[in-house]
């Protein structure tokens, strides 16, 4: 089984409004088993889900899906009942961070924050209280998971995902789509493929990410999509020349943002003199890491990775 969520994975979802609703229907017809949602005060109500789904044709697969998802008031209470393993978060930004830490003091192992705009203090908070705690937290501010045909978390597409032998790590929500639709047109495929967020503070980092994968003997070679800001992909590439002995291929976007100049994450910022594309991609390559020079190139740089490793 791919690491960090399968078909063991039971899934509740914190907050169902709009945008969650929306996402637990593409998830349920995806394949993926929610047992639960967290709606304070509409415990013991449920939600109905119904439609065709993602694999319509495929064989062993069903064609439709019809499930009613149960509402709890807490995640301990839905824990306590469905035996819920992750969560995906889709609370408004005020309040998620509180929803974080309610999931892992409930004891979920996954926890997926989708909420873009929690402020820094409270994403700092919340990695205080995580620290010694079993659970990994991923976002927030991401796209979240996604297990080919077998488990979908977050709000990523679908179909552009099959199975296959690379593992995905993104700061960047649009770049995992492009790459993973890259991998799947040239026959690579994915083992999981995962969007980290590209907030300041975040739940899970490249490094967290490519041990997962060196450990992982069914991923074969990892795509990492990095972007200006901070220090992430310099110590991801003192990490890979170090442990890593599986193919390396990334691609960093903001090769031309002006410096001081937010370009889309709050993360994604040159300050100082430092997280420029021109470091990042140095470092990368110094580690033996295929650079890909423009997200078209994603795809190509990957089998080129695997080709020198041959």
């Amino acid at each position: 089984m791919s690491p960090l969520i399968g078909r063991r994975t039971r899934l509740l979802v914190q907050g169902m409004g709009g945008a969650g609703t929306f996402h637990t229907d593409r998830s349920i017809a995806y394949g993926t088993n929610v047992v639960a949602a967290v709606r304070p005060g509409k415990g013991g109500q449920s939600v109905r889900f119904e439609g065709d789904t993602d694999h319509s044709g495929v064989p062993g697969r069903p064609d439709t899906y019809a499930v009613d998802v149960p509402s709890f008031d807490t995640v301990a209470e839905a824990v306590a009942a469905t035996g819920a393993n992750a969560s995906v978060v889709f609370v408004p930004p005020p309040f998620a961070a509180d929803a974080i830490m309610e999931a892992a003091d409930a004891g979920i192992e996954l926890i997926v924050a989708i909420t873009e705009g929690i402020p820094i203090r409270d994403m700092v908070t919340v990695k205080r209280f995580l620290e010694g705690k079993p659970s990994r937290l991923i976002g927030p501010n991401c796209p979240g998971l996604t297990r080919p045909r077998e488990c979908k978390i977050g709000i990523m597409p679908g179909y552009i995902h099959s199975p296959g032998r690379v593992g995905v790590v993104s700061r960047s929500g649009t770049l995992t789509y492009e790459a993973v639709k890259q991998l799947t047109d040239n026959g690579l495929g994915q083992t999981l493929a995962v969007g980290i967020g590209g907030d300041p503070v975040n739940g899970t980092s490249f490094i967290d990410m490519l041990r997962v994968y060196q450990d992982d003997p069914d991923t074969e070679a990892v795509m990492m999509i990095g972007e200006i800001g901070g220090t992430a992909e310099e110590e991801a590439a003192a990490w890979i020349e170090a442990h890593m002995t599986k193919p390396v291929a990334a691609f960093i976007a903001g090769t031309t943002a002006p410096p001081g100049k937010r370009m889309g994450h709050a993360g994604a910022i040159i300050s100082g003199g430092t997280g420029t594309a021109a470091e990042k991609i140095a470092a990368l390559e110094a580690a033996g890491v295929v650079v890909a020079r423009t997200p078209s190139d994603m795809g190509n740089a990957m089998l080129e990775a695997i080709a020198r490793r041959a």
